[in-house]
């Protein structure tokens, strides 16, 4: 082999680990990034009401890993009693933090049947951790001071047959 042709070997090795390169960074510029990493509120998810004594709740469902870690960061105000539900496969102390998270929020952890195991206020920006007393399926955000308001502690239970049921396996 000459050493012309060699140095064109060399160059095309070059130009082709380039392009790979370029075309993997592209691919990772392009692909949808999580909310998180974007810095913006994730999109409107589907909602369940939640009765609280006389109170109605429109709950956004967070039920899966993406739309839970996203949670309500970023955004800037939430409608009046309007939350965010967190619904998980097991049972498990599922703890939260509010980083990125620029509203005050209160937080009510709930056994499968919907009643109030404990409720956390939570700062914003705080990486801080919440967690039930005991393991729970369910959490529900709300604006900080929403259940203090209106009476709801450890014990009350908020209904909804479709989501709460008391023998989950």
């Amino acid at each position: 082999m000459t050493q012309t042709a060699r140095r064109s070997g060399l160059r095309l090795a070059a130009a082709l680990a380039l392009a790979a390169a370029l075309a993997a960074a592209a691919g990772g510029l392009l692909a949808p990034a999580p909310a998180a990493a974007q810095g913006r509120p994730q999109p409107e998810l589907p909602t369940v009401t939640l009765q609280a004594g006389m109170h109605l709740i429109k709950a956004e469902v967070a039920d899966d890993d993406r739309k839970r870690a996203v949670g309500l960061m970023f955004r800037q105000s939430l409608a009046p009693g309007h939350g965010m539900l967190f619904v998980f496969r097991e049972k498990a102390g599922h703890c939260f933090w509010m980083r990125n998270t620029l509203i005050p929020l209160s937080i009510a952890f709930l056994d499968d049947d919907g009643t109030v195991v404990n409720i956390e206020d939570m700062a914003p920006r705080s990486e801080e951790s919440h967690c039930p007393k005991r393991p729970v399926r369910y959490a529900l955000e709300m604006e900080q001071g929403w259940f203090a308001k209106r009476g709801i502690d450890a014990g009350f239970q908020l209904r909804n047959p479709q989501v709460f049921r008391k023998n989950l396996p």
